[in-house]
């Protein structure tokens, strides 16, 4: 009997559990307000591309000559770096050890040279006065040669040793700010390609902005063309962009949405244009709805055929 009235108990929960779920899919969904108004087009006749924000060098990833553990890390994410300055080292104690036994061997070769030279110019002025042969000279000479090519060879080692140990130690390439940073001590860092890359750094004043223009519309832009860009997101940021260069080779389009009907066949020509960092908010690696003054599509007039003759 209790059995039979928790089932039509737990019945009825259901049903109300149902109705519940129905009236409140029924509400209508007040929809979610812009955050901002989509950029309107500041020229007459314009063609529209994505740009994406980079260093004026490019971005470039930082990799290690010679593979090892990190023993020093100099930097940190957004410093500012001029040519040359270290960023970080690997291990070297290895190399050290083996440049001390060189530079040590160095002196003995040295030693064992002045003692060749030595007793080369001494056989050289007794075999004037006639007490040693010649033969006997030429021999002193040729164990001298012989004591200055190992001082030669132990000198180029060594000074193979210390370029390794400067190697060790990665230094900024150009004057720019550090953009990433994934490495830590203790880490080993690889050589060749790393993904990602162990260190991102560039050139941020100005930031330079790549925008990707349809081949099918690359015709209308010309050398010098003015461009505004409206960063991704917000209309209300835009600033007015520099023409700097083509880049000639046009190269398939990158998608940048990851979205799965992005079309794979389209390519695209790149333009690159600057503009000054300033106070903006922009930072490298976002993406700006840019606008490029064109010319407008006026027809191409045909060339006639030639009458036949």
């Amino acid at each position: 009997m209790i059995r039979k009235y928790l089932l039509s108990f737990f019945a009825l929960i259901g049903v109300g559990l149902g109705v519940l779920a129905a009236v409140r899919s029924a509400q209508s969904l007040i929809p979610t307000p812009m955050v901002s108004n989509a950029p309107t087009p500041p020229y007459q006749t314009f063609v529209a591309g994505a740009g994406l924000v980079e260093a004026n060098t490019e971005n470039i990833s930082i990799g290690t000559h010679i593979a090892g553990i990190v023993s020093q890390i100099y930097v940190e994410i957004g410093s500012h770096v001029k040519r040359g300055a270290p960023l970080f080292s690997i291990d070297d104690r290895a190399t050290q050890a083996t440049l001390a036994s060189l530079q040590a061997a160095v002196k003995v070769a040295e030693s064992q040279l002045a003692q060749a030279q030595y007793e080369s110019r001494i056989g050289e002025t007794l075999a004037q006065k006639h007490v040693i042969s010649a033969e006997d000279a030429s021999l002193r000479q040729y164990v001298a040669d012989t004591a200055a090519a190992q001082r030669a060879l132990i000198q180029a080692q060594a000074r193979a040793s210390a370029i390794d140990a400067e190697r060790l130690i990665v230094r900024a390439p150009v004057d720019g700010e550090i953009l990433q940073l994934k490495i830590h001590l203790g880490e080993f860092a690889q050589t060749g390609v790393v993904s990602p890359p162990l260190l991102l750094m560039g050139n941020l004043d100005p930031l330079h902005i790549r925008v990707d223009v349809d081949e099918n519309e690359a015709w209308r832009v010309f050398t010098g063309a003015s461009a505004v860009g409206y960063l991704r997101g917000n209309a209300d940021i835009s600033m007015p962009l520099n023409f700097v260069r083509f880049e000639p080779y046009v190269i398939p389009k990158v998608s940048l949405t990851g979205a799965s009907k992005e079309r794979v066949d389209t390519r695209v020509m790149q333009i690159i244009y600057s503009f000054s960092r300033g106070s903006s908010p922009v930072k490298p690696g976002q993406q700006m709805d840019v606008y490029i003054n064109a010319q407008p599509q006026t027809p191409v007039p045909k060339i006639p055929n030639p009458s036949p003759s």
